[in-house]
């Protein structure tokens, strides 16, 4: 009975490490790009050096980690164009971008990096001009890898490129939540084993009452 009892703890033990390596998944680090319709923010569904946005546009960058576009955090702040581009005339020939870059939160931040503050910035370029070409305008150094992938504005982060992340690369927590220790298992595991063991414990001595009453 002790070696049926076995094989079935292990395999009650299985799941519990399983989930507790997929909680460790966080996604990857960096900068998303956005286009602003009224109020709302969506993701936009091409780069920003194939877009050619108008004259009026609002388009924005947040630089977070996130798994994909449906969880990815959204540029912060409500100024918009008439705001953004309050001080930069019309002028023929030309076109007004109104950019929203947010570098996010010292979570998201790189190690050994800080975020710097949000800003916002009015590009006037040619009327043909891409949106690549208006942050170049406005926010350089500008840094893309061999795939055309937009790694850092302004210089941040210094270094890196879209690279995956686990939760146990972020820096801070949520506001009124107890950080995990990131040298040992997670809370959920340890209750997890906890309880296997439990159940372990039950079956062993069930198999050691029966073979005393035999």
């Amino acid at each position: 009975m002790i070696r049926r009892a076995l094989p079935l703890f292990l395999a009650a033990l299985l799941p519990v490490l399983a989930g507790a390596g997929q909680a460790q998944a966080a996604g990857y680090r960096y900068w998303s790009f956005w286009e602003r319709d009224g109020e709302q923010w969506t993701y936009a569904t091409q780069g920003p050096s194939t877009t050619r946005p108008y004259d009026g546009d609002v388009q924005g960058f947040r630089f977070s980690v996130s798994e994909n576009s449906a969880d990815a955090a959204k540029p912060r702040g409500t100024a918009g164009f008439d705001t953004i581009c309050a001080k930069t005339p019309a002028k023929d020939g030309t076109k007004r971008v109104a950019l929203v870059i947010d570098f996010g939160t010292a979570a998201d931040a790189p190690s050994g990096e800080r975020p710097p503050a949000h800003r916002t910035a009015c590009a006037q370029v040619s009327e043909d001009a891409t949106t690549a070409d208006a942050l170049a305008s406005v926010a350089k150094p500008l840094r893309y890898n061999t795939n055309a992938l937009l790694c850092a504005i302004a210089g941040y982060p210094e270094k890196g490129c879209g690279e995956q992340v686990s939760s146990g690369d972020t820096k801070q927590t949520p506001a009124k939540e107890k950080p995990a220790s990131d040298s040992g298992p997670s809370l959920g595991l340890i209750a997890g084993i906890g309880a296997v063991a439990l159940l372990g414990a039950a079956a062993l001595w069930q198999t050691r009452r029966r073979n005393r009453n035999v």
